[in-house]
This record gives structure tokens, sequence and C-alpha cells, in this order.
């Protein structure tokens, strides 16, 4: 049986650091039981029933469903890794850039995470869309 659910963008429920880990290797699996996520945990493994209470956390915020095989639950995403990126990103530069793409390219700029190159690659990228 799928439940599945869609959320949208303005409903998505802030993540915690292990929720979020655990979404990427839903996404990366696209689909897992709680032993194959277990099985993809390099560090600080949780417990098994750790895991399971996250993972339906998960499922109650809307970001994962799952298809029943009797007991046994078999997870999936329902929210792309791209509609998390987007809402993430723009929160972020929401929160912290105060709504400005450009304070975030200077930002990236003065710490020296973006060359010269990159950001004329930018400019290009952008008069090539207009």
């Amino acid at each position: 049986m799928n439940h599945q659910l869609k959320i949208s963008f303005s409903n998505m429920q802030k993540l915690t650091n292990k929720e979020e880990e655990i979404m990427h290797i839903l996404w990366k699996l696209e689909k897992a039981f709680v032993k194959d996520v277990l099985a993809e945990i390099k560090q600080d493994k949780p417990h098994y029933n750790t895991l399971s209470t996250i993972i339906r956390n998960l499922e109650e915020k809307g970001y994962v469903s799952y298809n029943a095989y009797g007991k046994t639950h078999q997870y999936f995403p329902i929210v792309s890794k791209e509609d998390y990126k987007t809402k993430f990103m723009n929160t972020a530069i929401e929160n912290y850039f105060n709504s400005s793409y450009k304070n975030v390219v200077s930002f990236f700029a003065k710490e020296e995470k973006i060359s010269v190159d990159e950001l004329k690659e930018i400019i290009k990228l952008i008069e090539n869309k207009a």
C-alpha cells in the first residue's frame, strides 16, 4: 500500500541535521528499508529503533512515504532533493543575506570561495539567458 502525499514549499518543515542526513541517504537509495539506511550511515550509527523513529518523523513531516510489506515498511522520498535544496537556499539567502543574491556572491568573493574566472562564467550564464 502506498501512503503518498505531497507537501508544498510553504509547508516544508525544517529538518534536524540527523533528519537531513537520512534524507540524503533516501535520495541516494530512492527507496529503502530501515536496515538499508542504517547500512549507509558511516559515523555515529544510531540504534535501529532510533533510526526508525527518525524516519517516521520524516514521514510525519511529509518528506517520506512508504510501501507496507506486512509489518515491514520500505520508505521513499516524496520531496525531491531539488525542491528541498531550493527551499533551503531561499531560506538561507532570506535569513543571512537580506534576500540579496548580490550579497551572497560578494560573501563568497570576500571569503575567497569564488574566483574571478568563476564570476565571469556566472556573468556569461546570466547574459546568455537574457
